[in-house]
């Protein structure tokens, strides 16, 4: 299992917007079709990856508490699903169902999303605010599969807070650490 950092985005930078189909519905929604009142918070997971797998369920429960405050939750699968069949939109649907995610589960078939966000790993996280510009490109929490430290959501719990309550946020963010996206 080979750790890879997420790349260093600057904060302020505008959301990509795109228009992609969602696993679990089958409908296409676009960046602003889900964005939240208060901001948005793009994942890029996927179904294979053992740290998604290690962190899925603390994702679940982040989005499940702060969907109700106005964050808009959407998660984007970019894998190469030639190579890595068990990422395909049948199998998202599933891994969807089997963790509970009730938020958009979209495909970025061709990767032109993943490379607009400059997405690296997975899970990789960008919260943004209210209008569009990115506040928080970092890691869920020091949690990694193997390590012994319980998962928490302990960074980004605390940048959806700062968000939603007007805090200001350290401007040192601790990357996140996954599985890199795998290209085509």
């Amino acid at each position: 299992m080979t750790q890879t950092a997420s790349n260093t985005v600057p904060l302020g930078i505008r959301a990509p917007k795109f228009k992609l189909k969602d696993c679990n519905s089958n409908i296409s929604y676009s960046y602003d079709d889900l964005k939240g009142s208060k901001g948005t918070l793009v994942i890029f997971i996927c179904n294979h990856c053992p740290f998604v797998i290690h962190s899925i369920e603390e994702i679940v429960r982040i989005a499940n508490d702060y969907r109700v405050q106005g964050i808009g939750i959407i998660a984007i699968s970019s894998n190469d699903i030639l190579k890595y069949p068990q990422d395909n939109p049948d199998l998202m649907r599933e891994f969807a169902f089997e963790n509970k995610i009730e938020f958009p589960y979209l495909f970025d078939e061709n990767q032109e999303i993943a490379r607009e966000f400059e997405a690296a790993c997975t899970p990789d996280f960008y919260l943004f605010d209210a209008q569009d510009h990115l506040f928080y490109h970092g890691q869920l929490d020091d949690s990694r599969p193997g390590n012994g430290i319980p998962l928490s959501g302990t960074d980004l719990r605390g940048a959806i807070d700062a968000l939603v309550y007007n805090r200001t946020l350290a401007s040192i963010q601790k990357p996140s650490f996954g599985s890199n996206i795998k290209w085509k």
